[in-house]
């Protein structure tokens, strides 16, 4: 089948009566919706009009530095509040974004007439369930805890939870995390009976691990007091003797999240519980703007502990607990299957049936989507490409500089400031959020001086700079899986590389036959990895000599920012596929049943036969390290760059 290029498909979305009555959530949605870039080891989940945190190859998500609460507190504040400028305004920066044709996405495989819709009119519209390595894919439909075989062990009742006060509590976290110099913490008993002194005994233990407690008389009043026993080191593990050796070390649960990327949730959950994040762990980072459902596992927090927080928090819920041996690590997940639909659809049947038997049937590009690269004048890639050259004095300039594009007020003014000074202290003092990338390179600058950039820059943490090197490989990716469909189209052919295991081979003349576009890869470059023998292998190299680097020498003198290649397939097919299309009138009604909706007894939304609006509701699973964007973008025929879809849509934005 022919190949198509972007640039012949119509984009613009007609305009309709729902977009006048729904403007004020629709520019709330495309104004909040500003970038982040960052990793990611699953899917990408994010909507056309978005910028999540990815990564290459299966990295974590970005870390949180530790700084005071208070200062994280104060951060995610200002980063909630400050959503400044009107919708033309913002679509006016944008002109200065990224479009796909700016990353080498050039190409489409199917030849069926693009369509308009709506991606994620609301968050509901896409919905993500994992699936794990075993294949089976995770629902959140049990909030039962489970009962230990260890009778004499007895997990805290609820009582627990409420005996403490709000005071006590503040008092015992900064005790627990060693925020003052006292050594313990009083606890008047009011109704004093043994059976109250257990309960406060249990609560202390049980939401403050680290803390131990004895009572003791004080003027004939009875008082449980608590202290540190183990110092800092308690801090991270949760006392061993209160948990029974039958069970297994790490609870497992399903969390069902609204509105809120995984790394957010993991955040929110520790300071409920009053532990480190990094007792957490999971499969697959799932972005903010969606409903996910995802393992998770904890270290030494009971099932009771963790259910009780369905009382306690929005957006989330947790479910199907079980205790076992392990954590999880990043990337044994098999997938995501995703269940998503395009709102106000201008297709025809026919149309549709065209697009969606050919996802099914042939796939689409495995482009990196438009998340990789950022949404201002400087991208991602640019930056790794200035790493890969030692060019440190590029690389500071281009993250701290002056640059057109959709960012926050106080970016801006840093920025004008260090164009100005570049004093990194008087830069500094122009940022109220100092855990983005520009406050830590500024505090790196601010401690090892000018003179010394790499240092500086290696305050960011480690996945935040690997990021823009993996940026830039699937620039280079990119760039050349299109120009491969461009000169050879969609067959294999004598030349290519297809994977035998883990290994990567030429495809030889006399077995080309046996092979399809479905079999070949293609290679990321880096070192201990071959290129096609044909144009295509001569492409990376001129590629890469344009830029200054040698494709034969990928190693770098600092080993973190040595290129390790791999292998990526040129064509996803997309599994489990299924798709049909339903009437709506009112855009406020969801058109399917979450997870939560069925354990809560919500009925099927009652559609009507022939309704205003159109909507295509499509389910389809993908394997690690793709892009739902790019399935969806093979459907419509759309640009998925900001910059394209705020242009479109700033007739409807008003």
């Amino acid at each position: 089948m022919e190949t198509v290029d972007m640039n012949s498909v119509s984009l613009k979305r007609p305009r309709s009566e729902d977009d006048v009555a729904n403007a004020d959530e629709i520019k709330r949605q495309k104004i909040s919706e500003k970038s982040k870039t960052g990793n990611n080891s699953g899917q990408s989940v994010e909507s056309v009009t978005e910028q999540p945190d990815k990564s290459l190859l299966e990295d974590t998500k970005n870390e949180i530095i530790p700084n005071e609460e208070s200062e994280e507190q104060e951060d995610e504040e200002l980063e909630d509040s400050d959503e400044d400028g009107d919708p033309e305004s913002f679509a006016d920066m944008m002109k200065h974004g990224l479009t796909e044709s700016d990353v080498g996405i050039t190409k489409f495989v199917s030849s069926h007439k693009g369509f308009s819709g709506i991606l994620k009119e609301r968050y509901s519209d896409f919905v993500v369930h994992e699936i794990g390595k075993d294949g089976r894919v995770s629902h959140l439909d049990d909030f039962s805890v489970p009962v230990d075989d260890e009778v004499n062990f007895e997990d805290p009742s609820e009582e627990t939870f409420t005996v403490l006060s709000d005071e006590d509590k503040q008092r015992l976290e900064e005790l627990q995390l060693l925020k003052n110099k006292e050594t313990s913490v009083a606890i008047e008993v009011i109704e004093d009976t043994k059976e109250k002194r257990t309960i406060i005994h249990q609560a202390v233990k049980s939401l403050f691990p680290g803390l131990e407690t004895k009572t003791e008389d004080r003027d004939g009043k009875k008082y449980i007091i608590a202290y540190h026993a183990a110092g800092k080191k308690a801090l991270a593990n949760p006392r061993k003797h209160s948990w029974p050796k039958s069970r297994g070390s790490y609870c497992h649960f399903v969390l069902y999240k609204e509105n809120k990327d995984t790394m957010d949730a993991i955040n929110v959950l520790s300071k409920f519980l009053r532990v480190k994040p990094n007792i957490f762990s999971y499969m697959g980072t799932k972005d903010k703007r969606a409903i996910t459902v995802q393992e998770i596992a904890v270290l030494r927090i009971t099932a009771q502990r963790l259910a009780h927080l369905n009382k306690c928090l929005m957006n989330f819920k947790l479910g199907n607990f079980s205790y076992k041996n392990h954590p999880l690590k990043l990337g044994e997940l098999q997938g995501n299957h995703f269940t998503v639909v395009l709102r106000n659809i201008t297709g025809t049947d026919d149309q549709i049936e065209q697009a969606m038997h050919s996802l099914r049937e042939i796939g689409f590009i495995n482009y990196y989507g438009m998340q990789r690269f950022g949404t201002t004048a400087v991208p991602t890639y640019q930056i790794g490409r200035a790493i890969l050259q030692n060019n440190w004095n590029e690389v500071m300039d281009l993250i701290l500089k002056p640059r057109p594009g959709a960012e926050k007020g106080y970016l801006v003014k840093c920025r004008e400031e260090w164009a100005k000074t570049k004093d990194p202290a008087a830069a500094l003092k122009k940022l109220p959020v100092k855990r983005c990338v520009e406050g830590q390179l500024l505090r790196g600058l601010l401690k090892y001086g000018m003179k010394n950039i790499i240092s500086a820059f290696g305050i960011i943490p480690r996945n935040n700079r690997l990021m823009y090197i993996h940026s830039y490989q699937s620039y280079v990716w990119n760039n050349m899986v299109s120009k491969r469909i461009e000169e050879y189209g969609l067959r294999a052919v004598p030349g290519d590389l297809t994977l035998k295991g883990a290994t990567a081979v030429h495809i030889e003349e006399g077995d080309v036959d046996n092979y399809t576009i479905h079999d070949v890869v293609m290679p990321l470059p880096g070192f201990d990895v071959i290129y096609p023998k044909h144009k295509i292998g001569e492409a990376y190299k001129e590629m890469l000599v344009a830029d200054n680097l040698d494709i034969n020498n990928m190693r770098h003198k600092i080993r973190d920012y040595s290129l390790s290649g791999a292998y990526r397939k040129i064509i996803i097919r997309p599994q489990n596929v299924n798709w049909e299309v339903v009437a709506y009138d009112d855009p406020r009604i969801p058109l399917f049943t979450t997870d939560l909706d069925k354990l809560e007894g919500k009925p099927l939304p009652v559609l009507p036969t022939d309704g205003k609006f159109r909507a295509l509701k499509m389910e389809f699973s993908l394997p690690p390290s793709t892009y739902a964007t790019m399935a969806i973008r093979e459907v419509l025929k759309m640009d998925t760059s900001i910059k394209n879809q705020t242009q479109l849509n700033t007739t409807w934005l008003r």
